[in-house]
């Protein structure tokens, strides 16, 4: 038996976000349904054992940015997103500091919608960039 992922939280700031996503770091600052807005603190706790920061932390605040923003986006229509593709390139590394994480959307469409997200530092440039091809589904009832 399949069961349909669970209706999006009316939570506008993510404080129920899954564990997961909160040891990630990763915070929200605003949300629409074509833009997400949030950033990340990075510190010795993302590091990898050679000092600088896990892209697996890059890959989950992309997919995270992009789904929530992509959830909010179906939310009145009863739906959520769920990714089918994430596509992260790391291109600097780090060792910690406040990033900025901004997701938009490129294409929202009936059934599928392609987001955008660049991770950037207090300089502007550019940590990681990725998309996520996400699924709008039926939300539980």
């Amino acid at each position: 038996m399949t069961t349909s992922p669970a209706k999006p939280s009316l939570d506008p700031n993510f404080v129920s976000a899954g564990a997961f996503v909160q040891a990630a770091g990763l915070v929200v600052d605003e949300v629409t349904g074509s833009q997400v807005l949030g950033h990340i603190d990075l510190s010795t706790e993302h590091h990898t054992p050679w000092g600088i920061v896990h892209g697996g932390v890059y890959a989950t605040a992309i997919e995270s940015a992009a789904s929530i923003g992509a959830s909010t986006a179906v939310r009145d229509q009863d739906m959520v997103a769920v990714g089918l593709t994430n596509t992260t390139h790391f291109l600097r590394s780090a060792t910690g500091g406040r990033v900025k994480v901004q997701a938009v959307a490129l294409n929202q469409g009936r059934t599928q919608q392609l987001w955008q997200v660049n991770i950037s530092d207090a300089q502007g440039r550019l940590l990681a960039h990725g998309e996520v091809r996400l699924q709008n589904l039926a939300a539980a009832q």
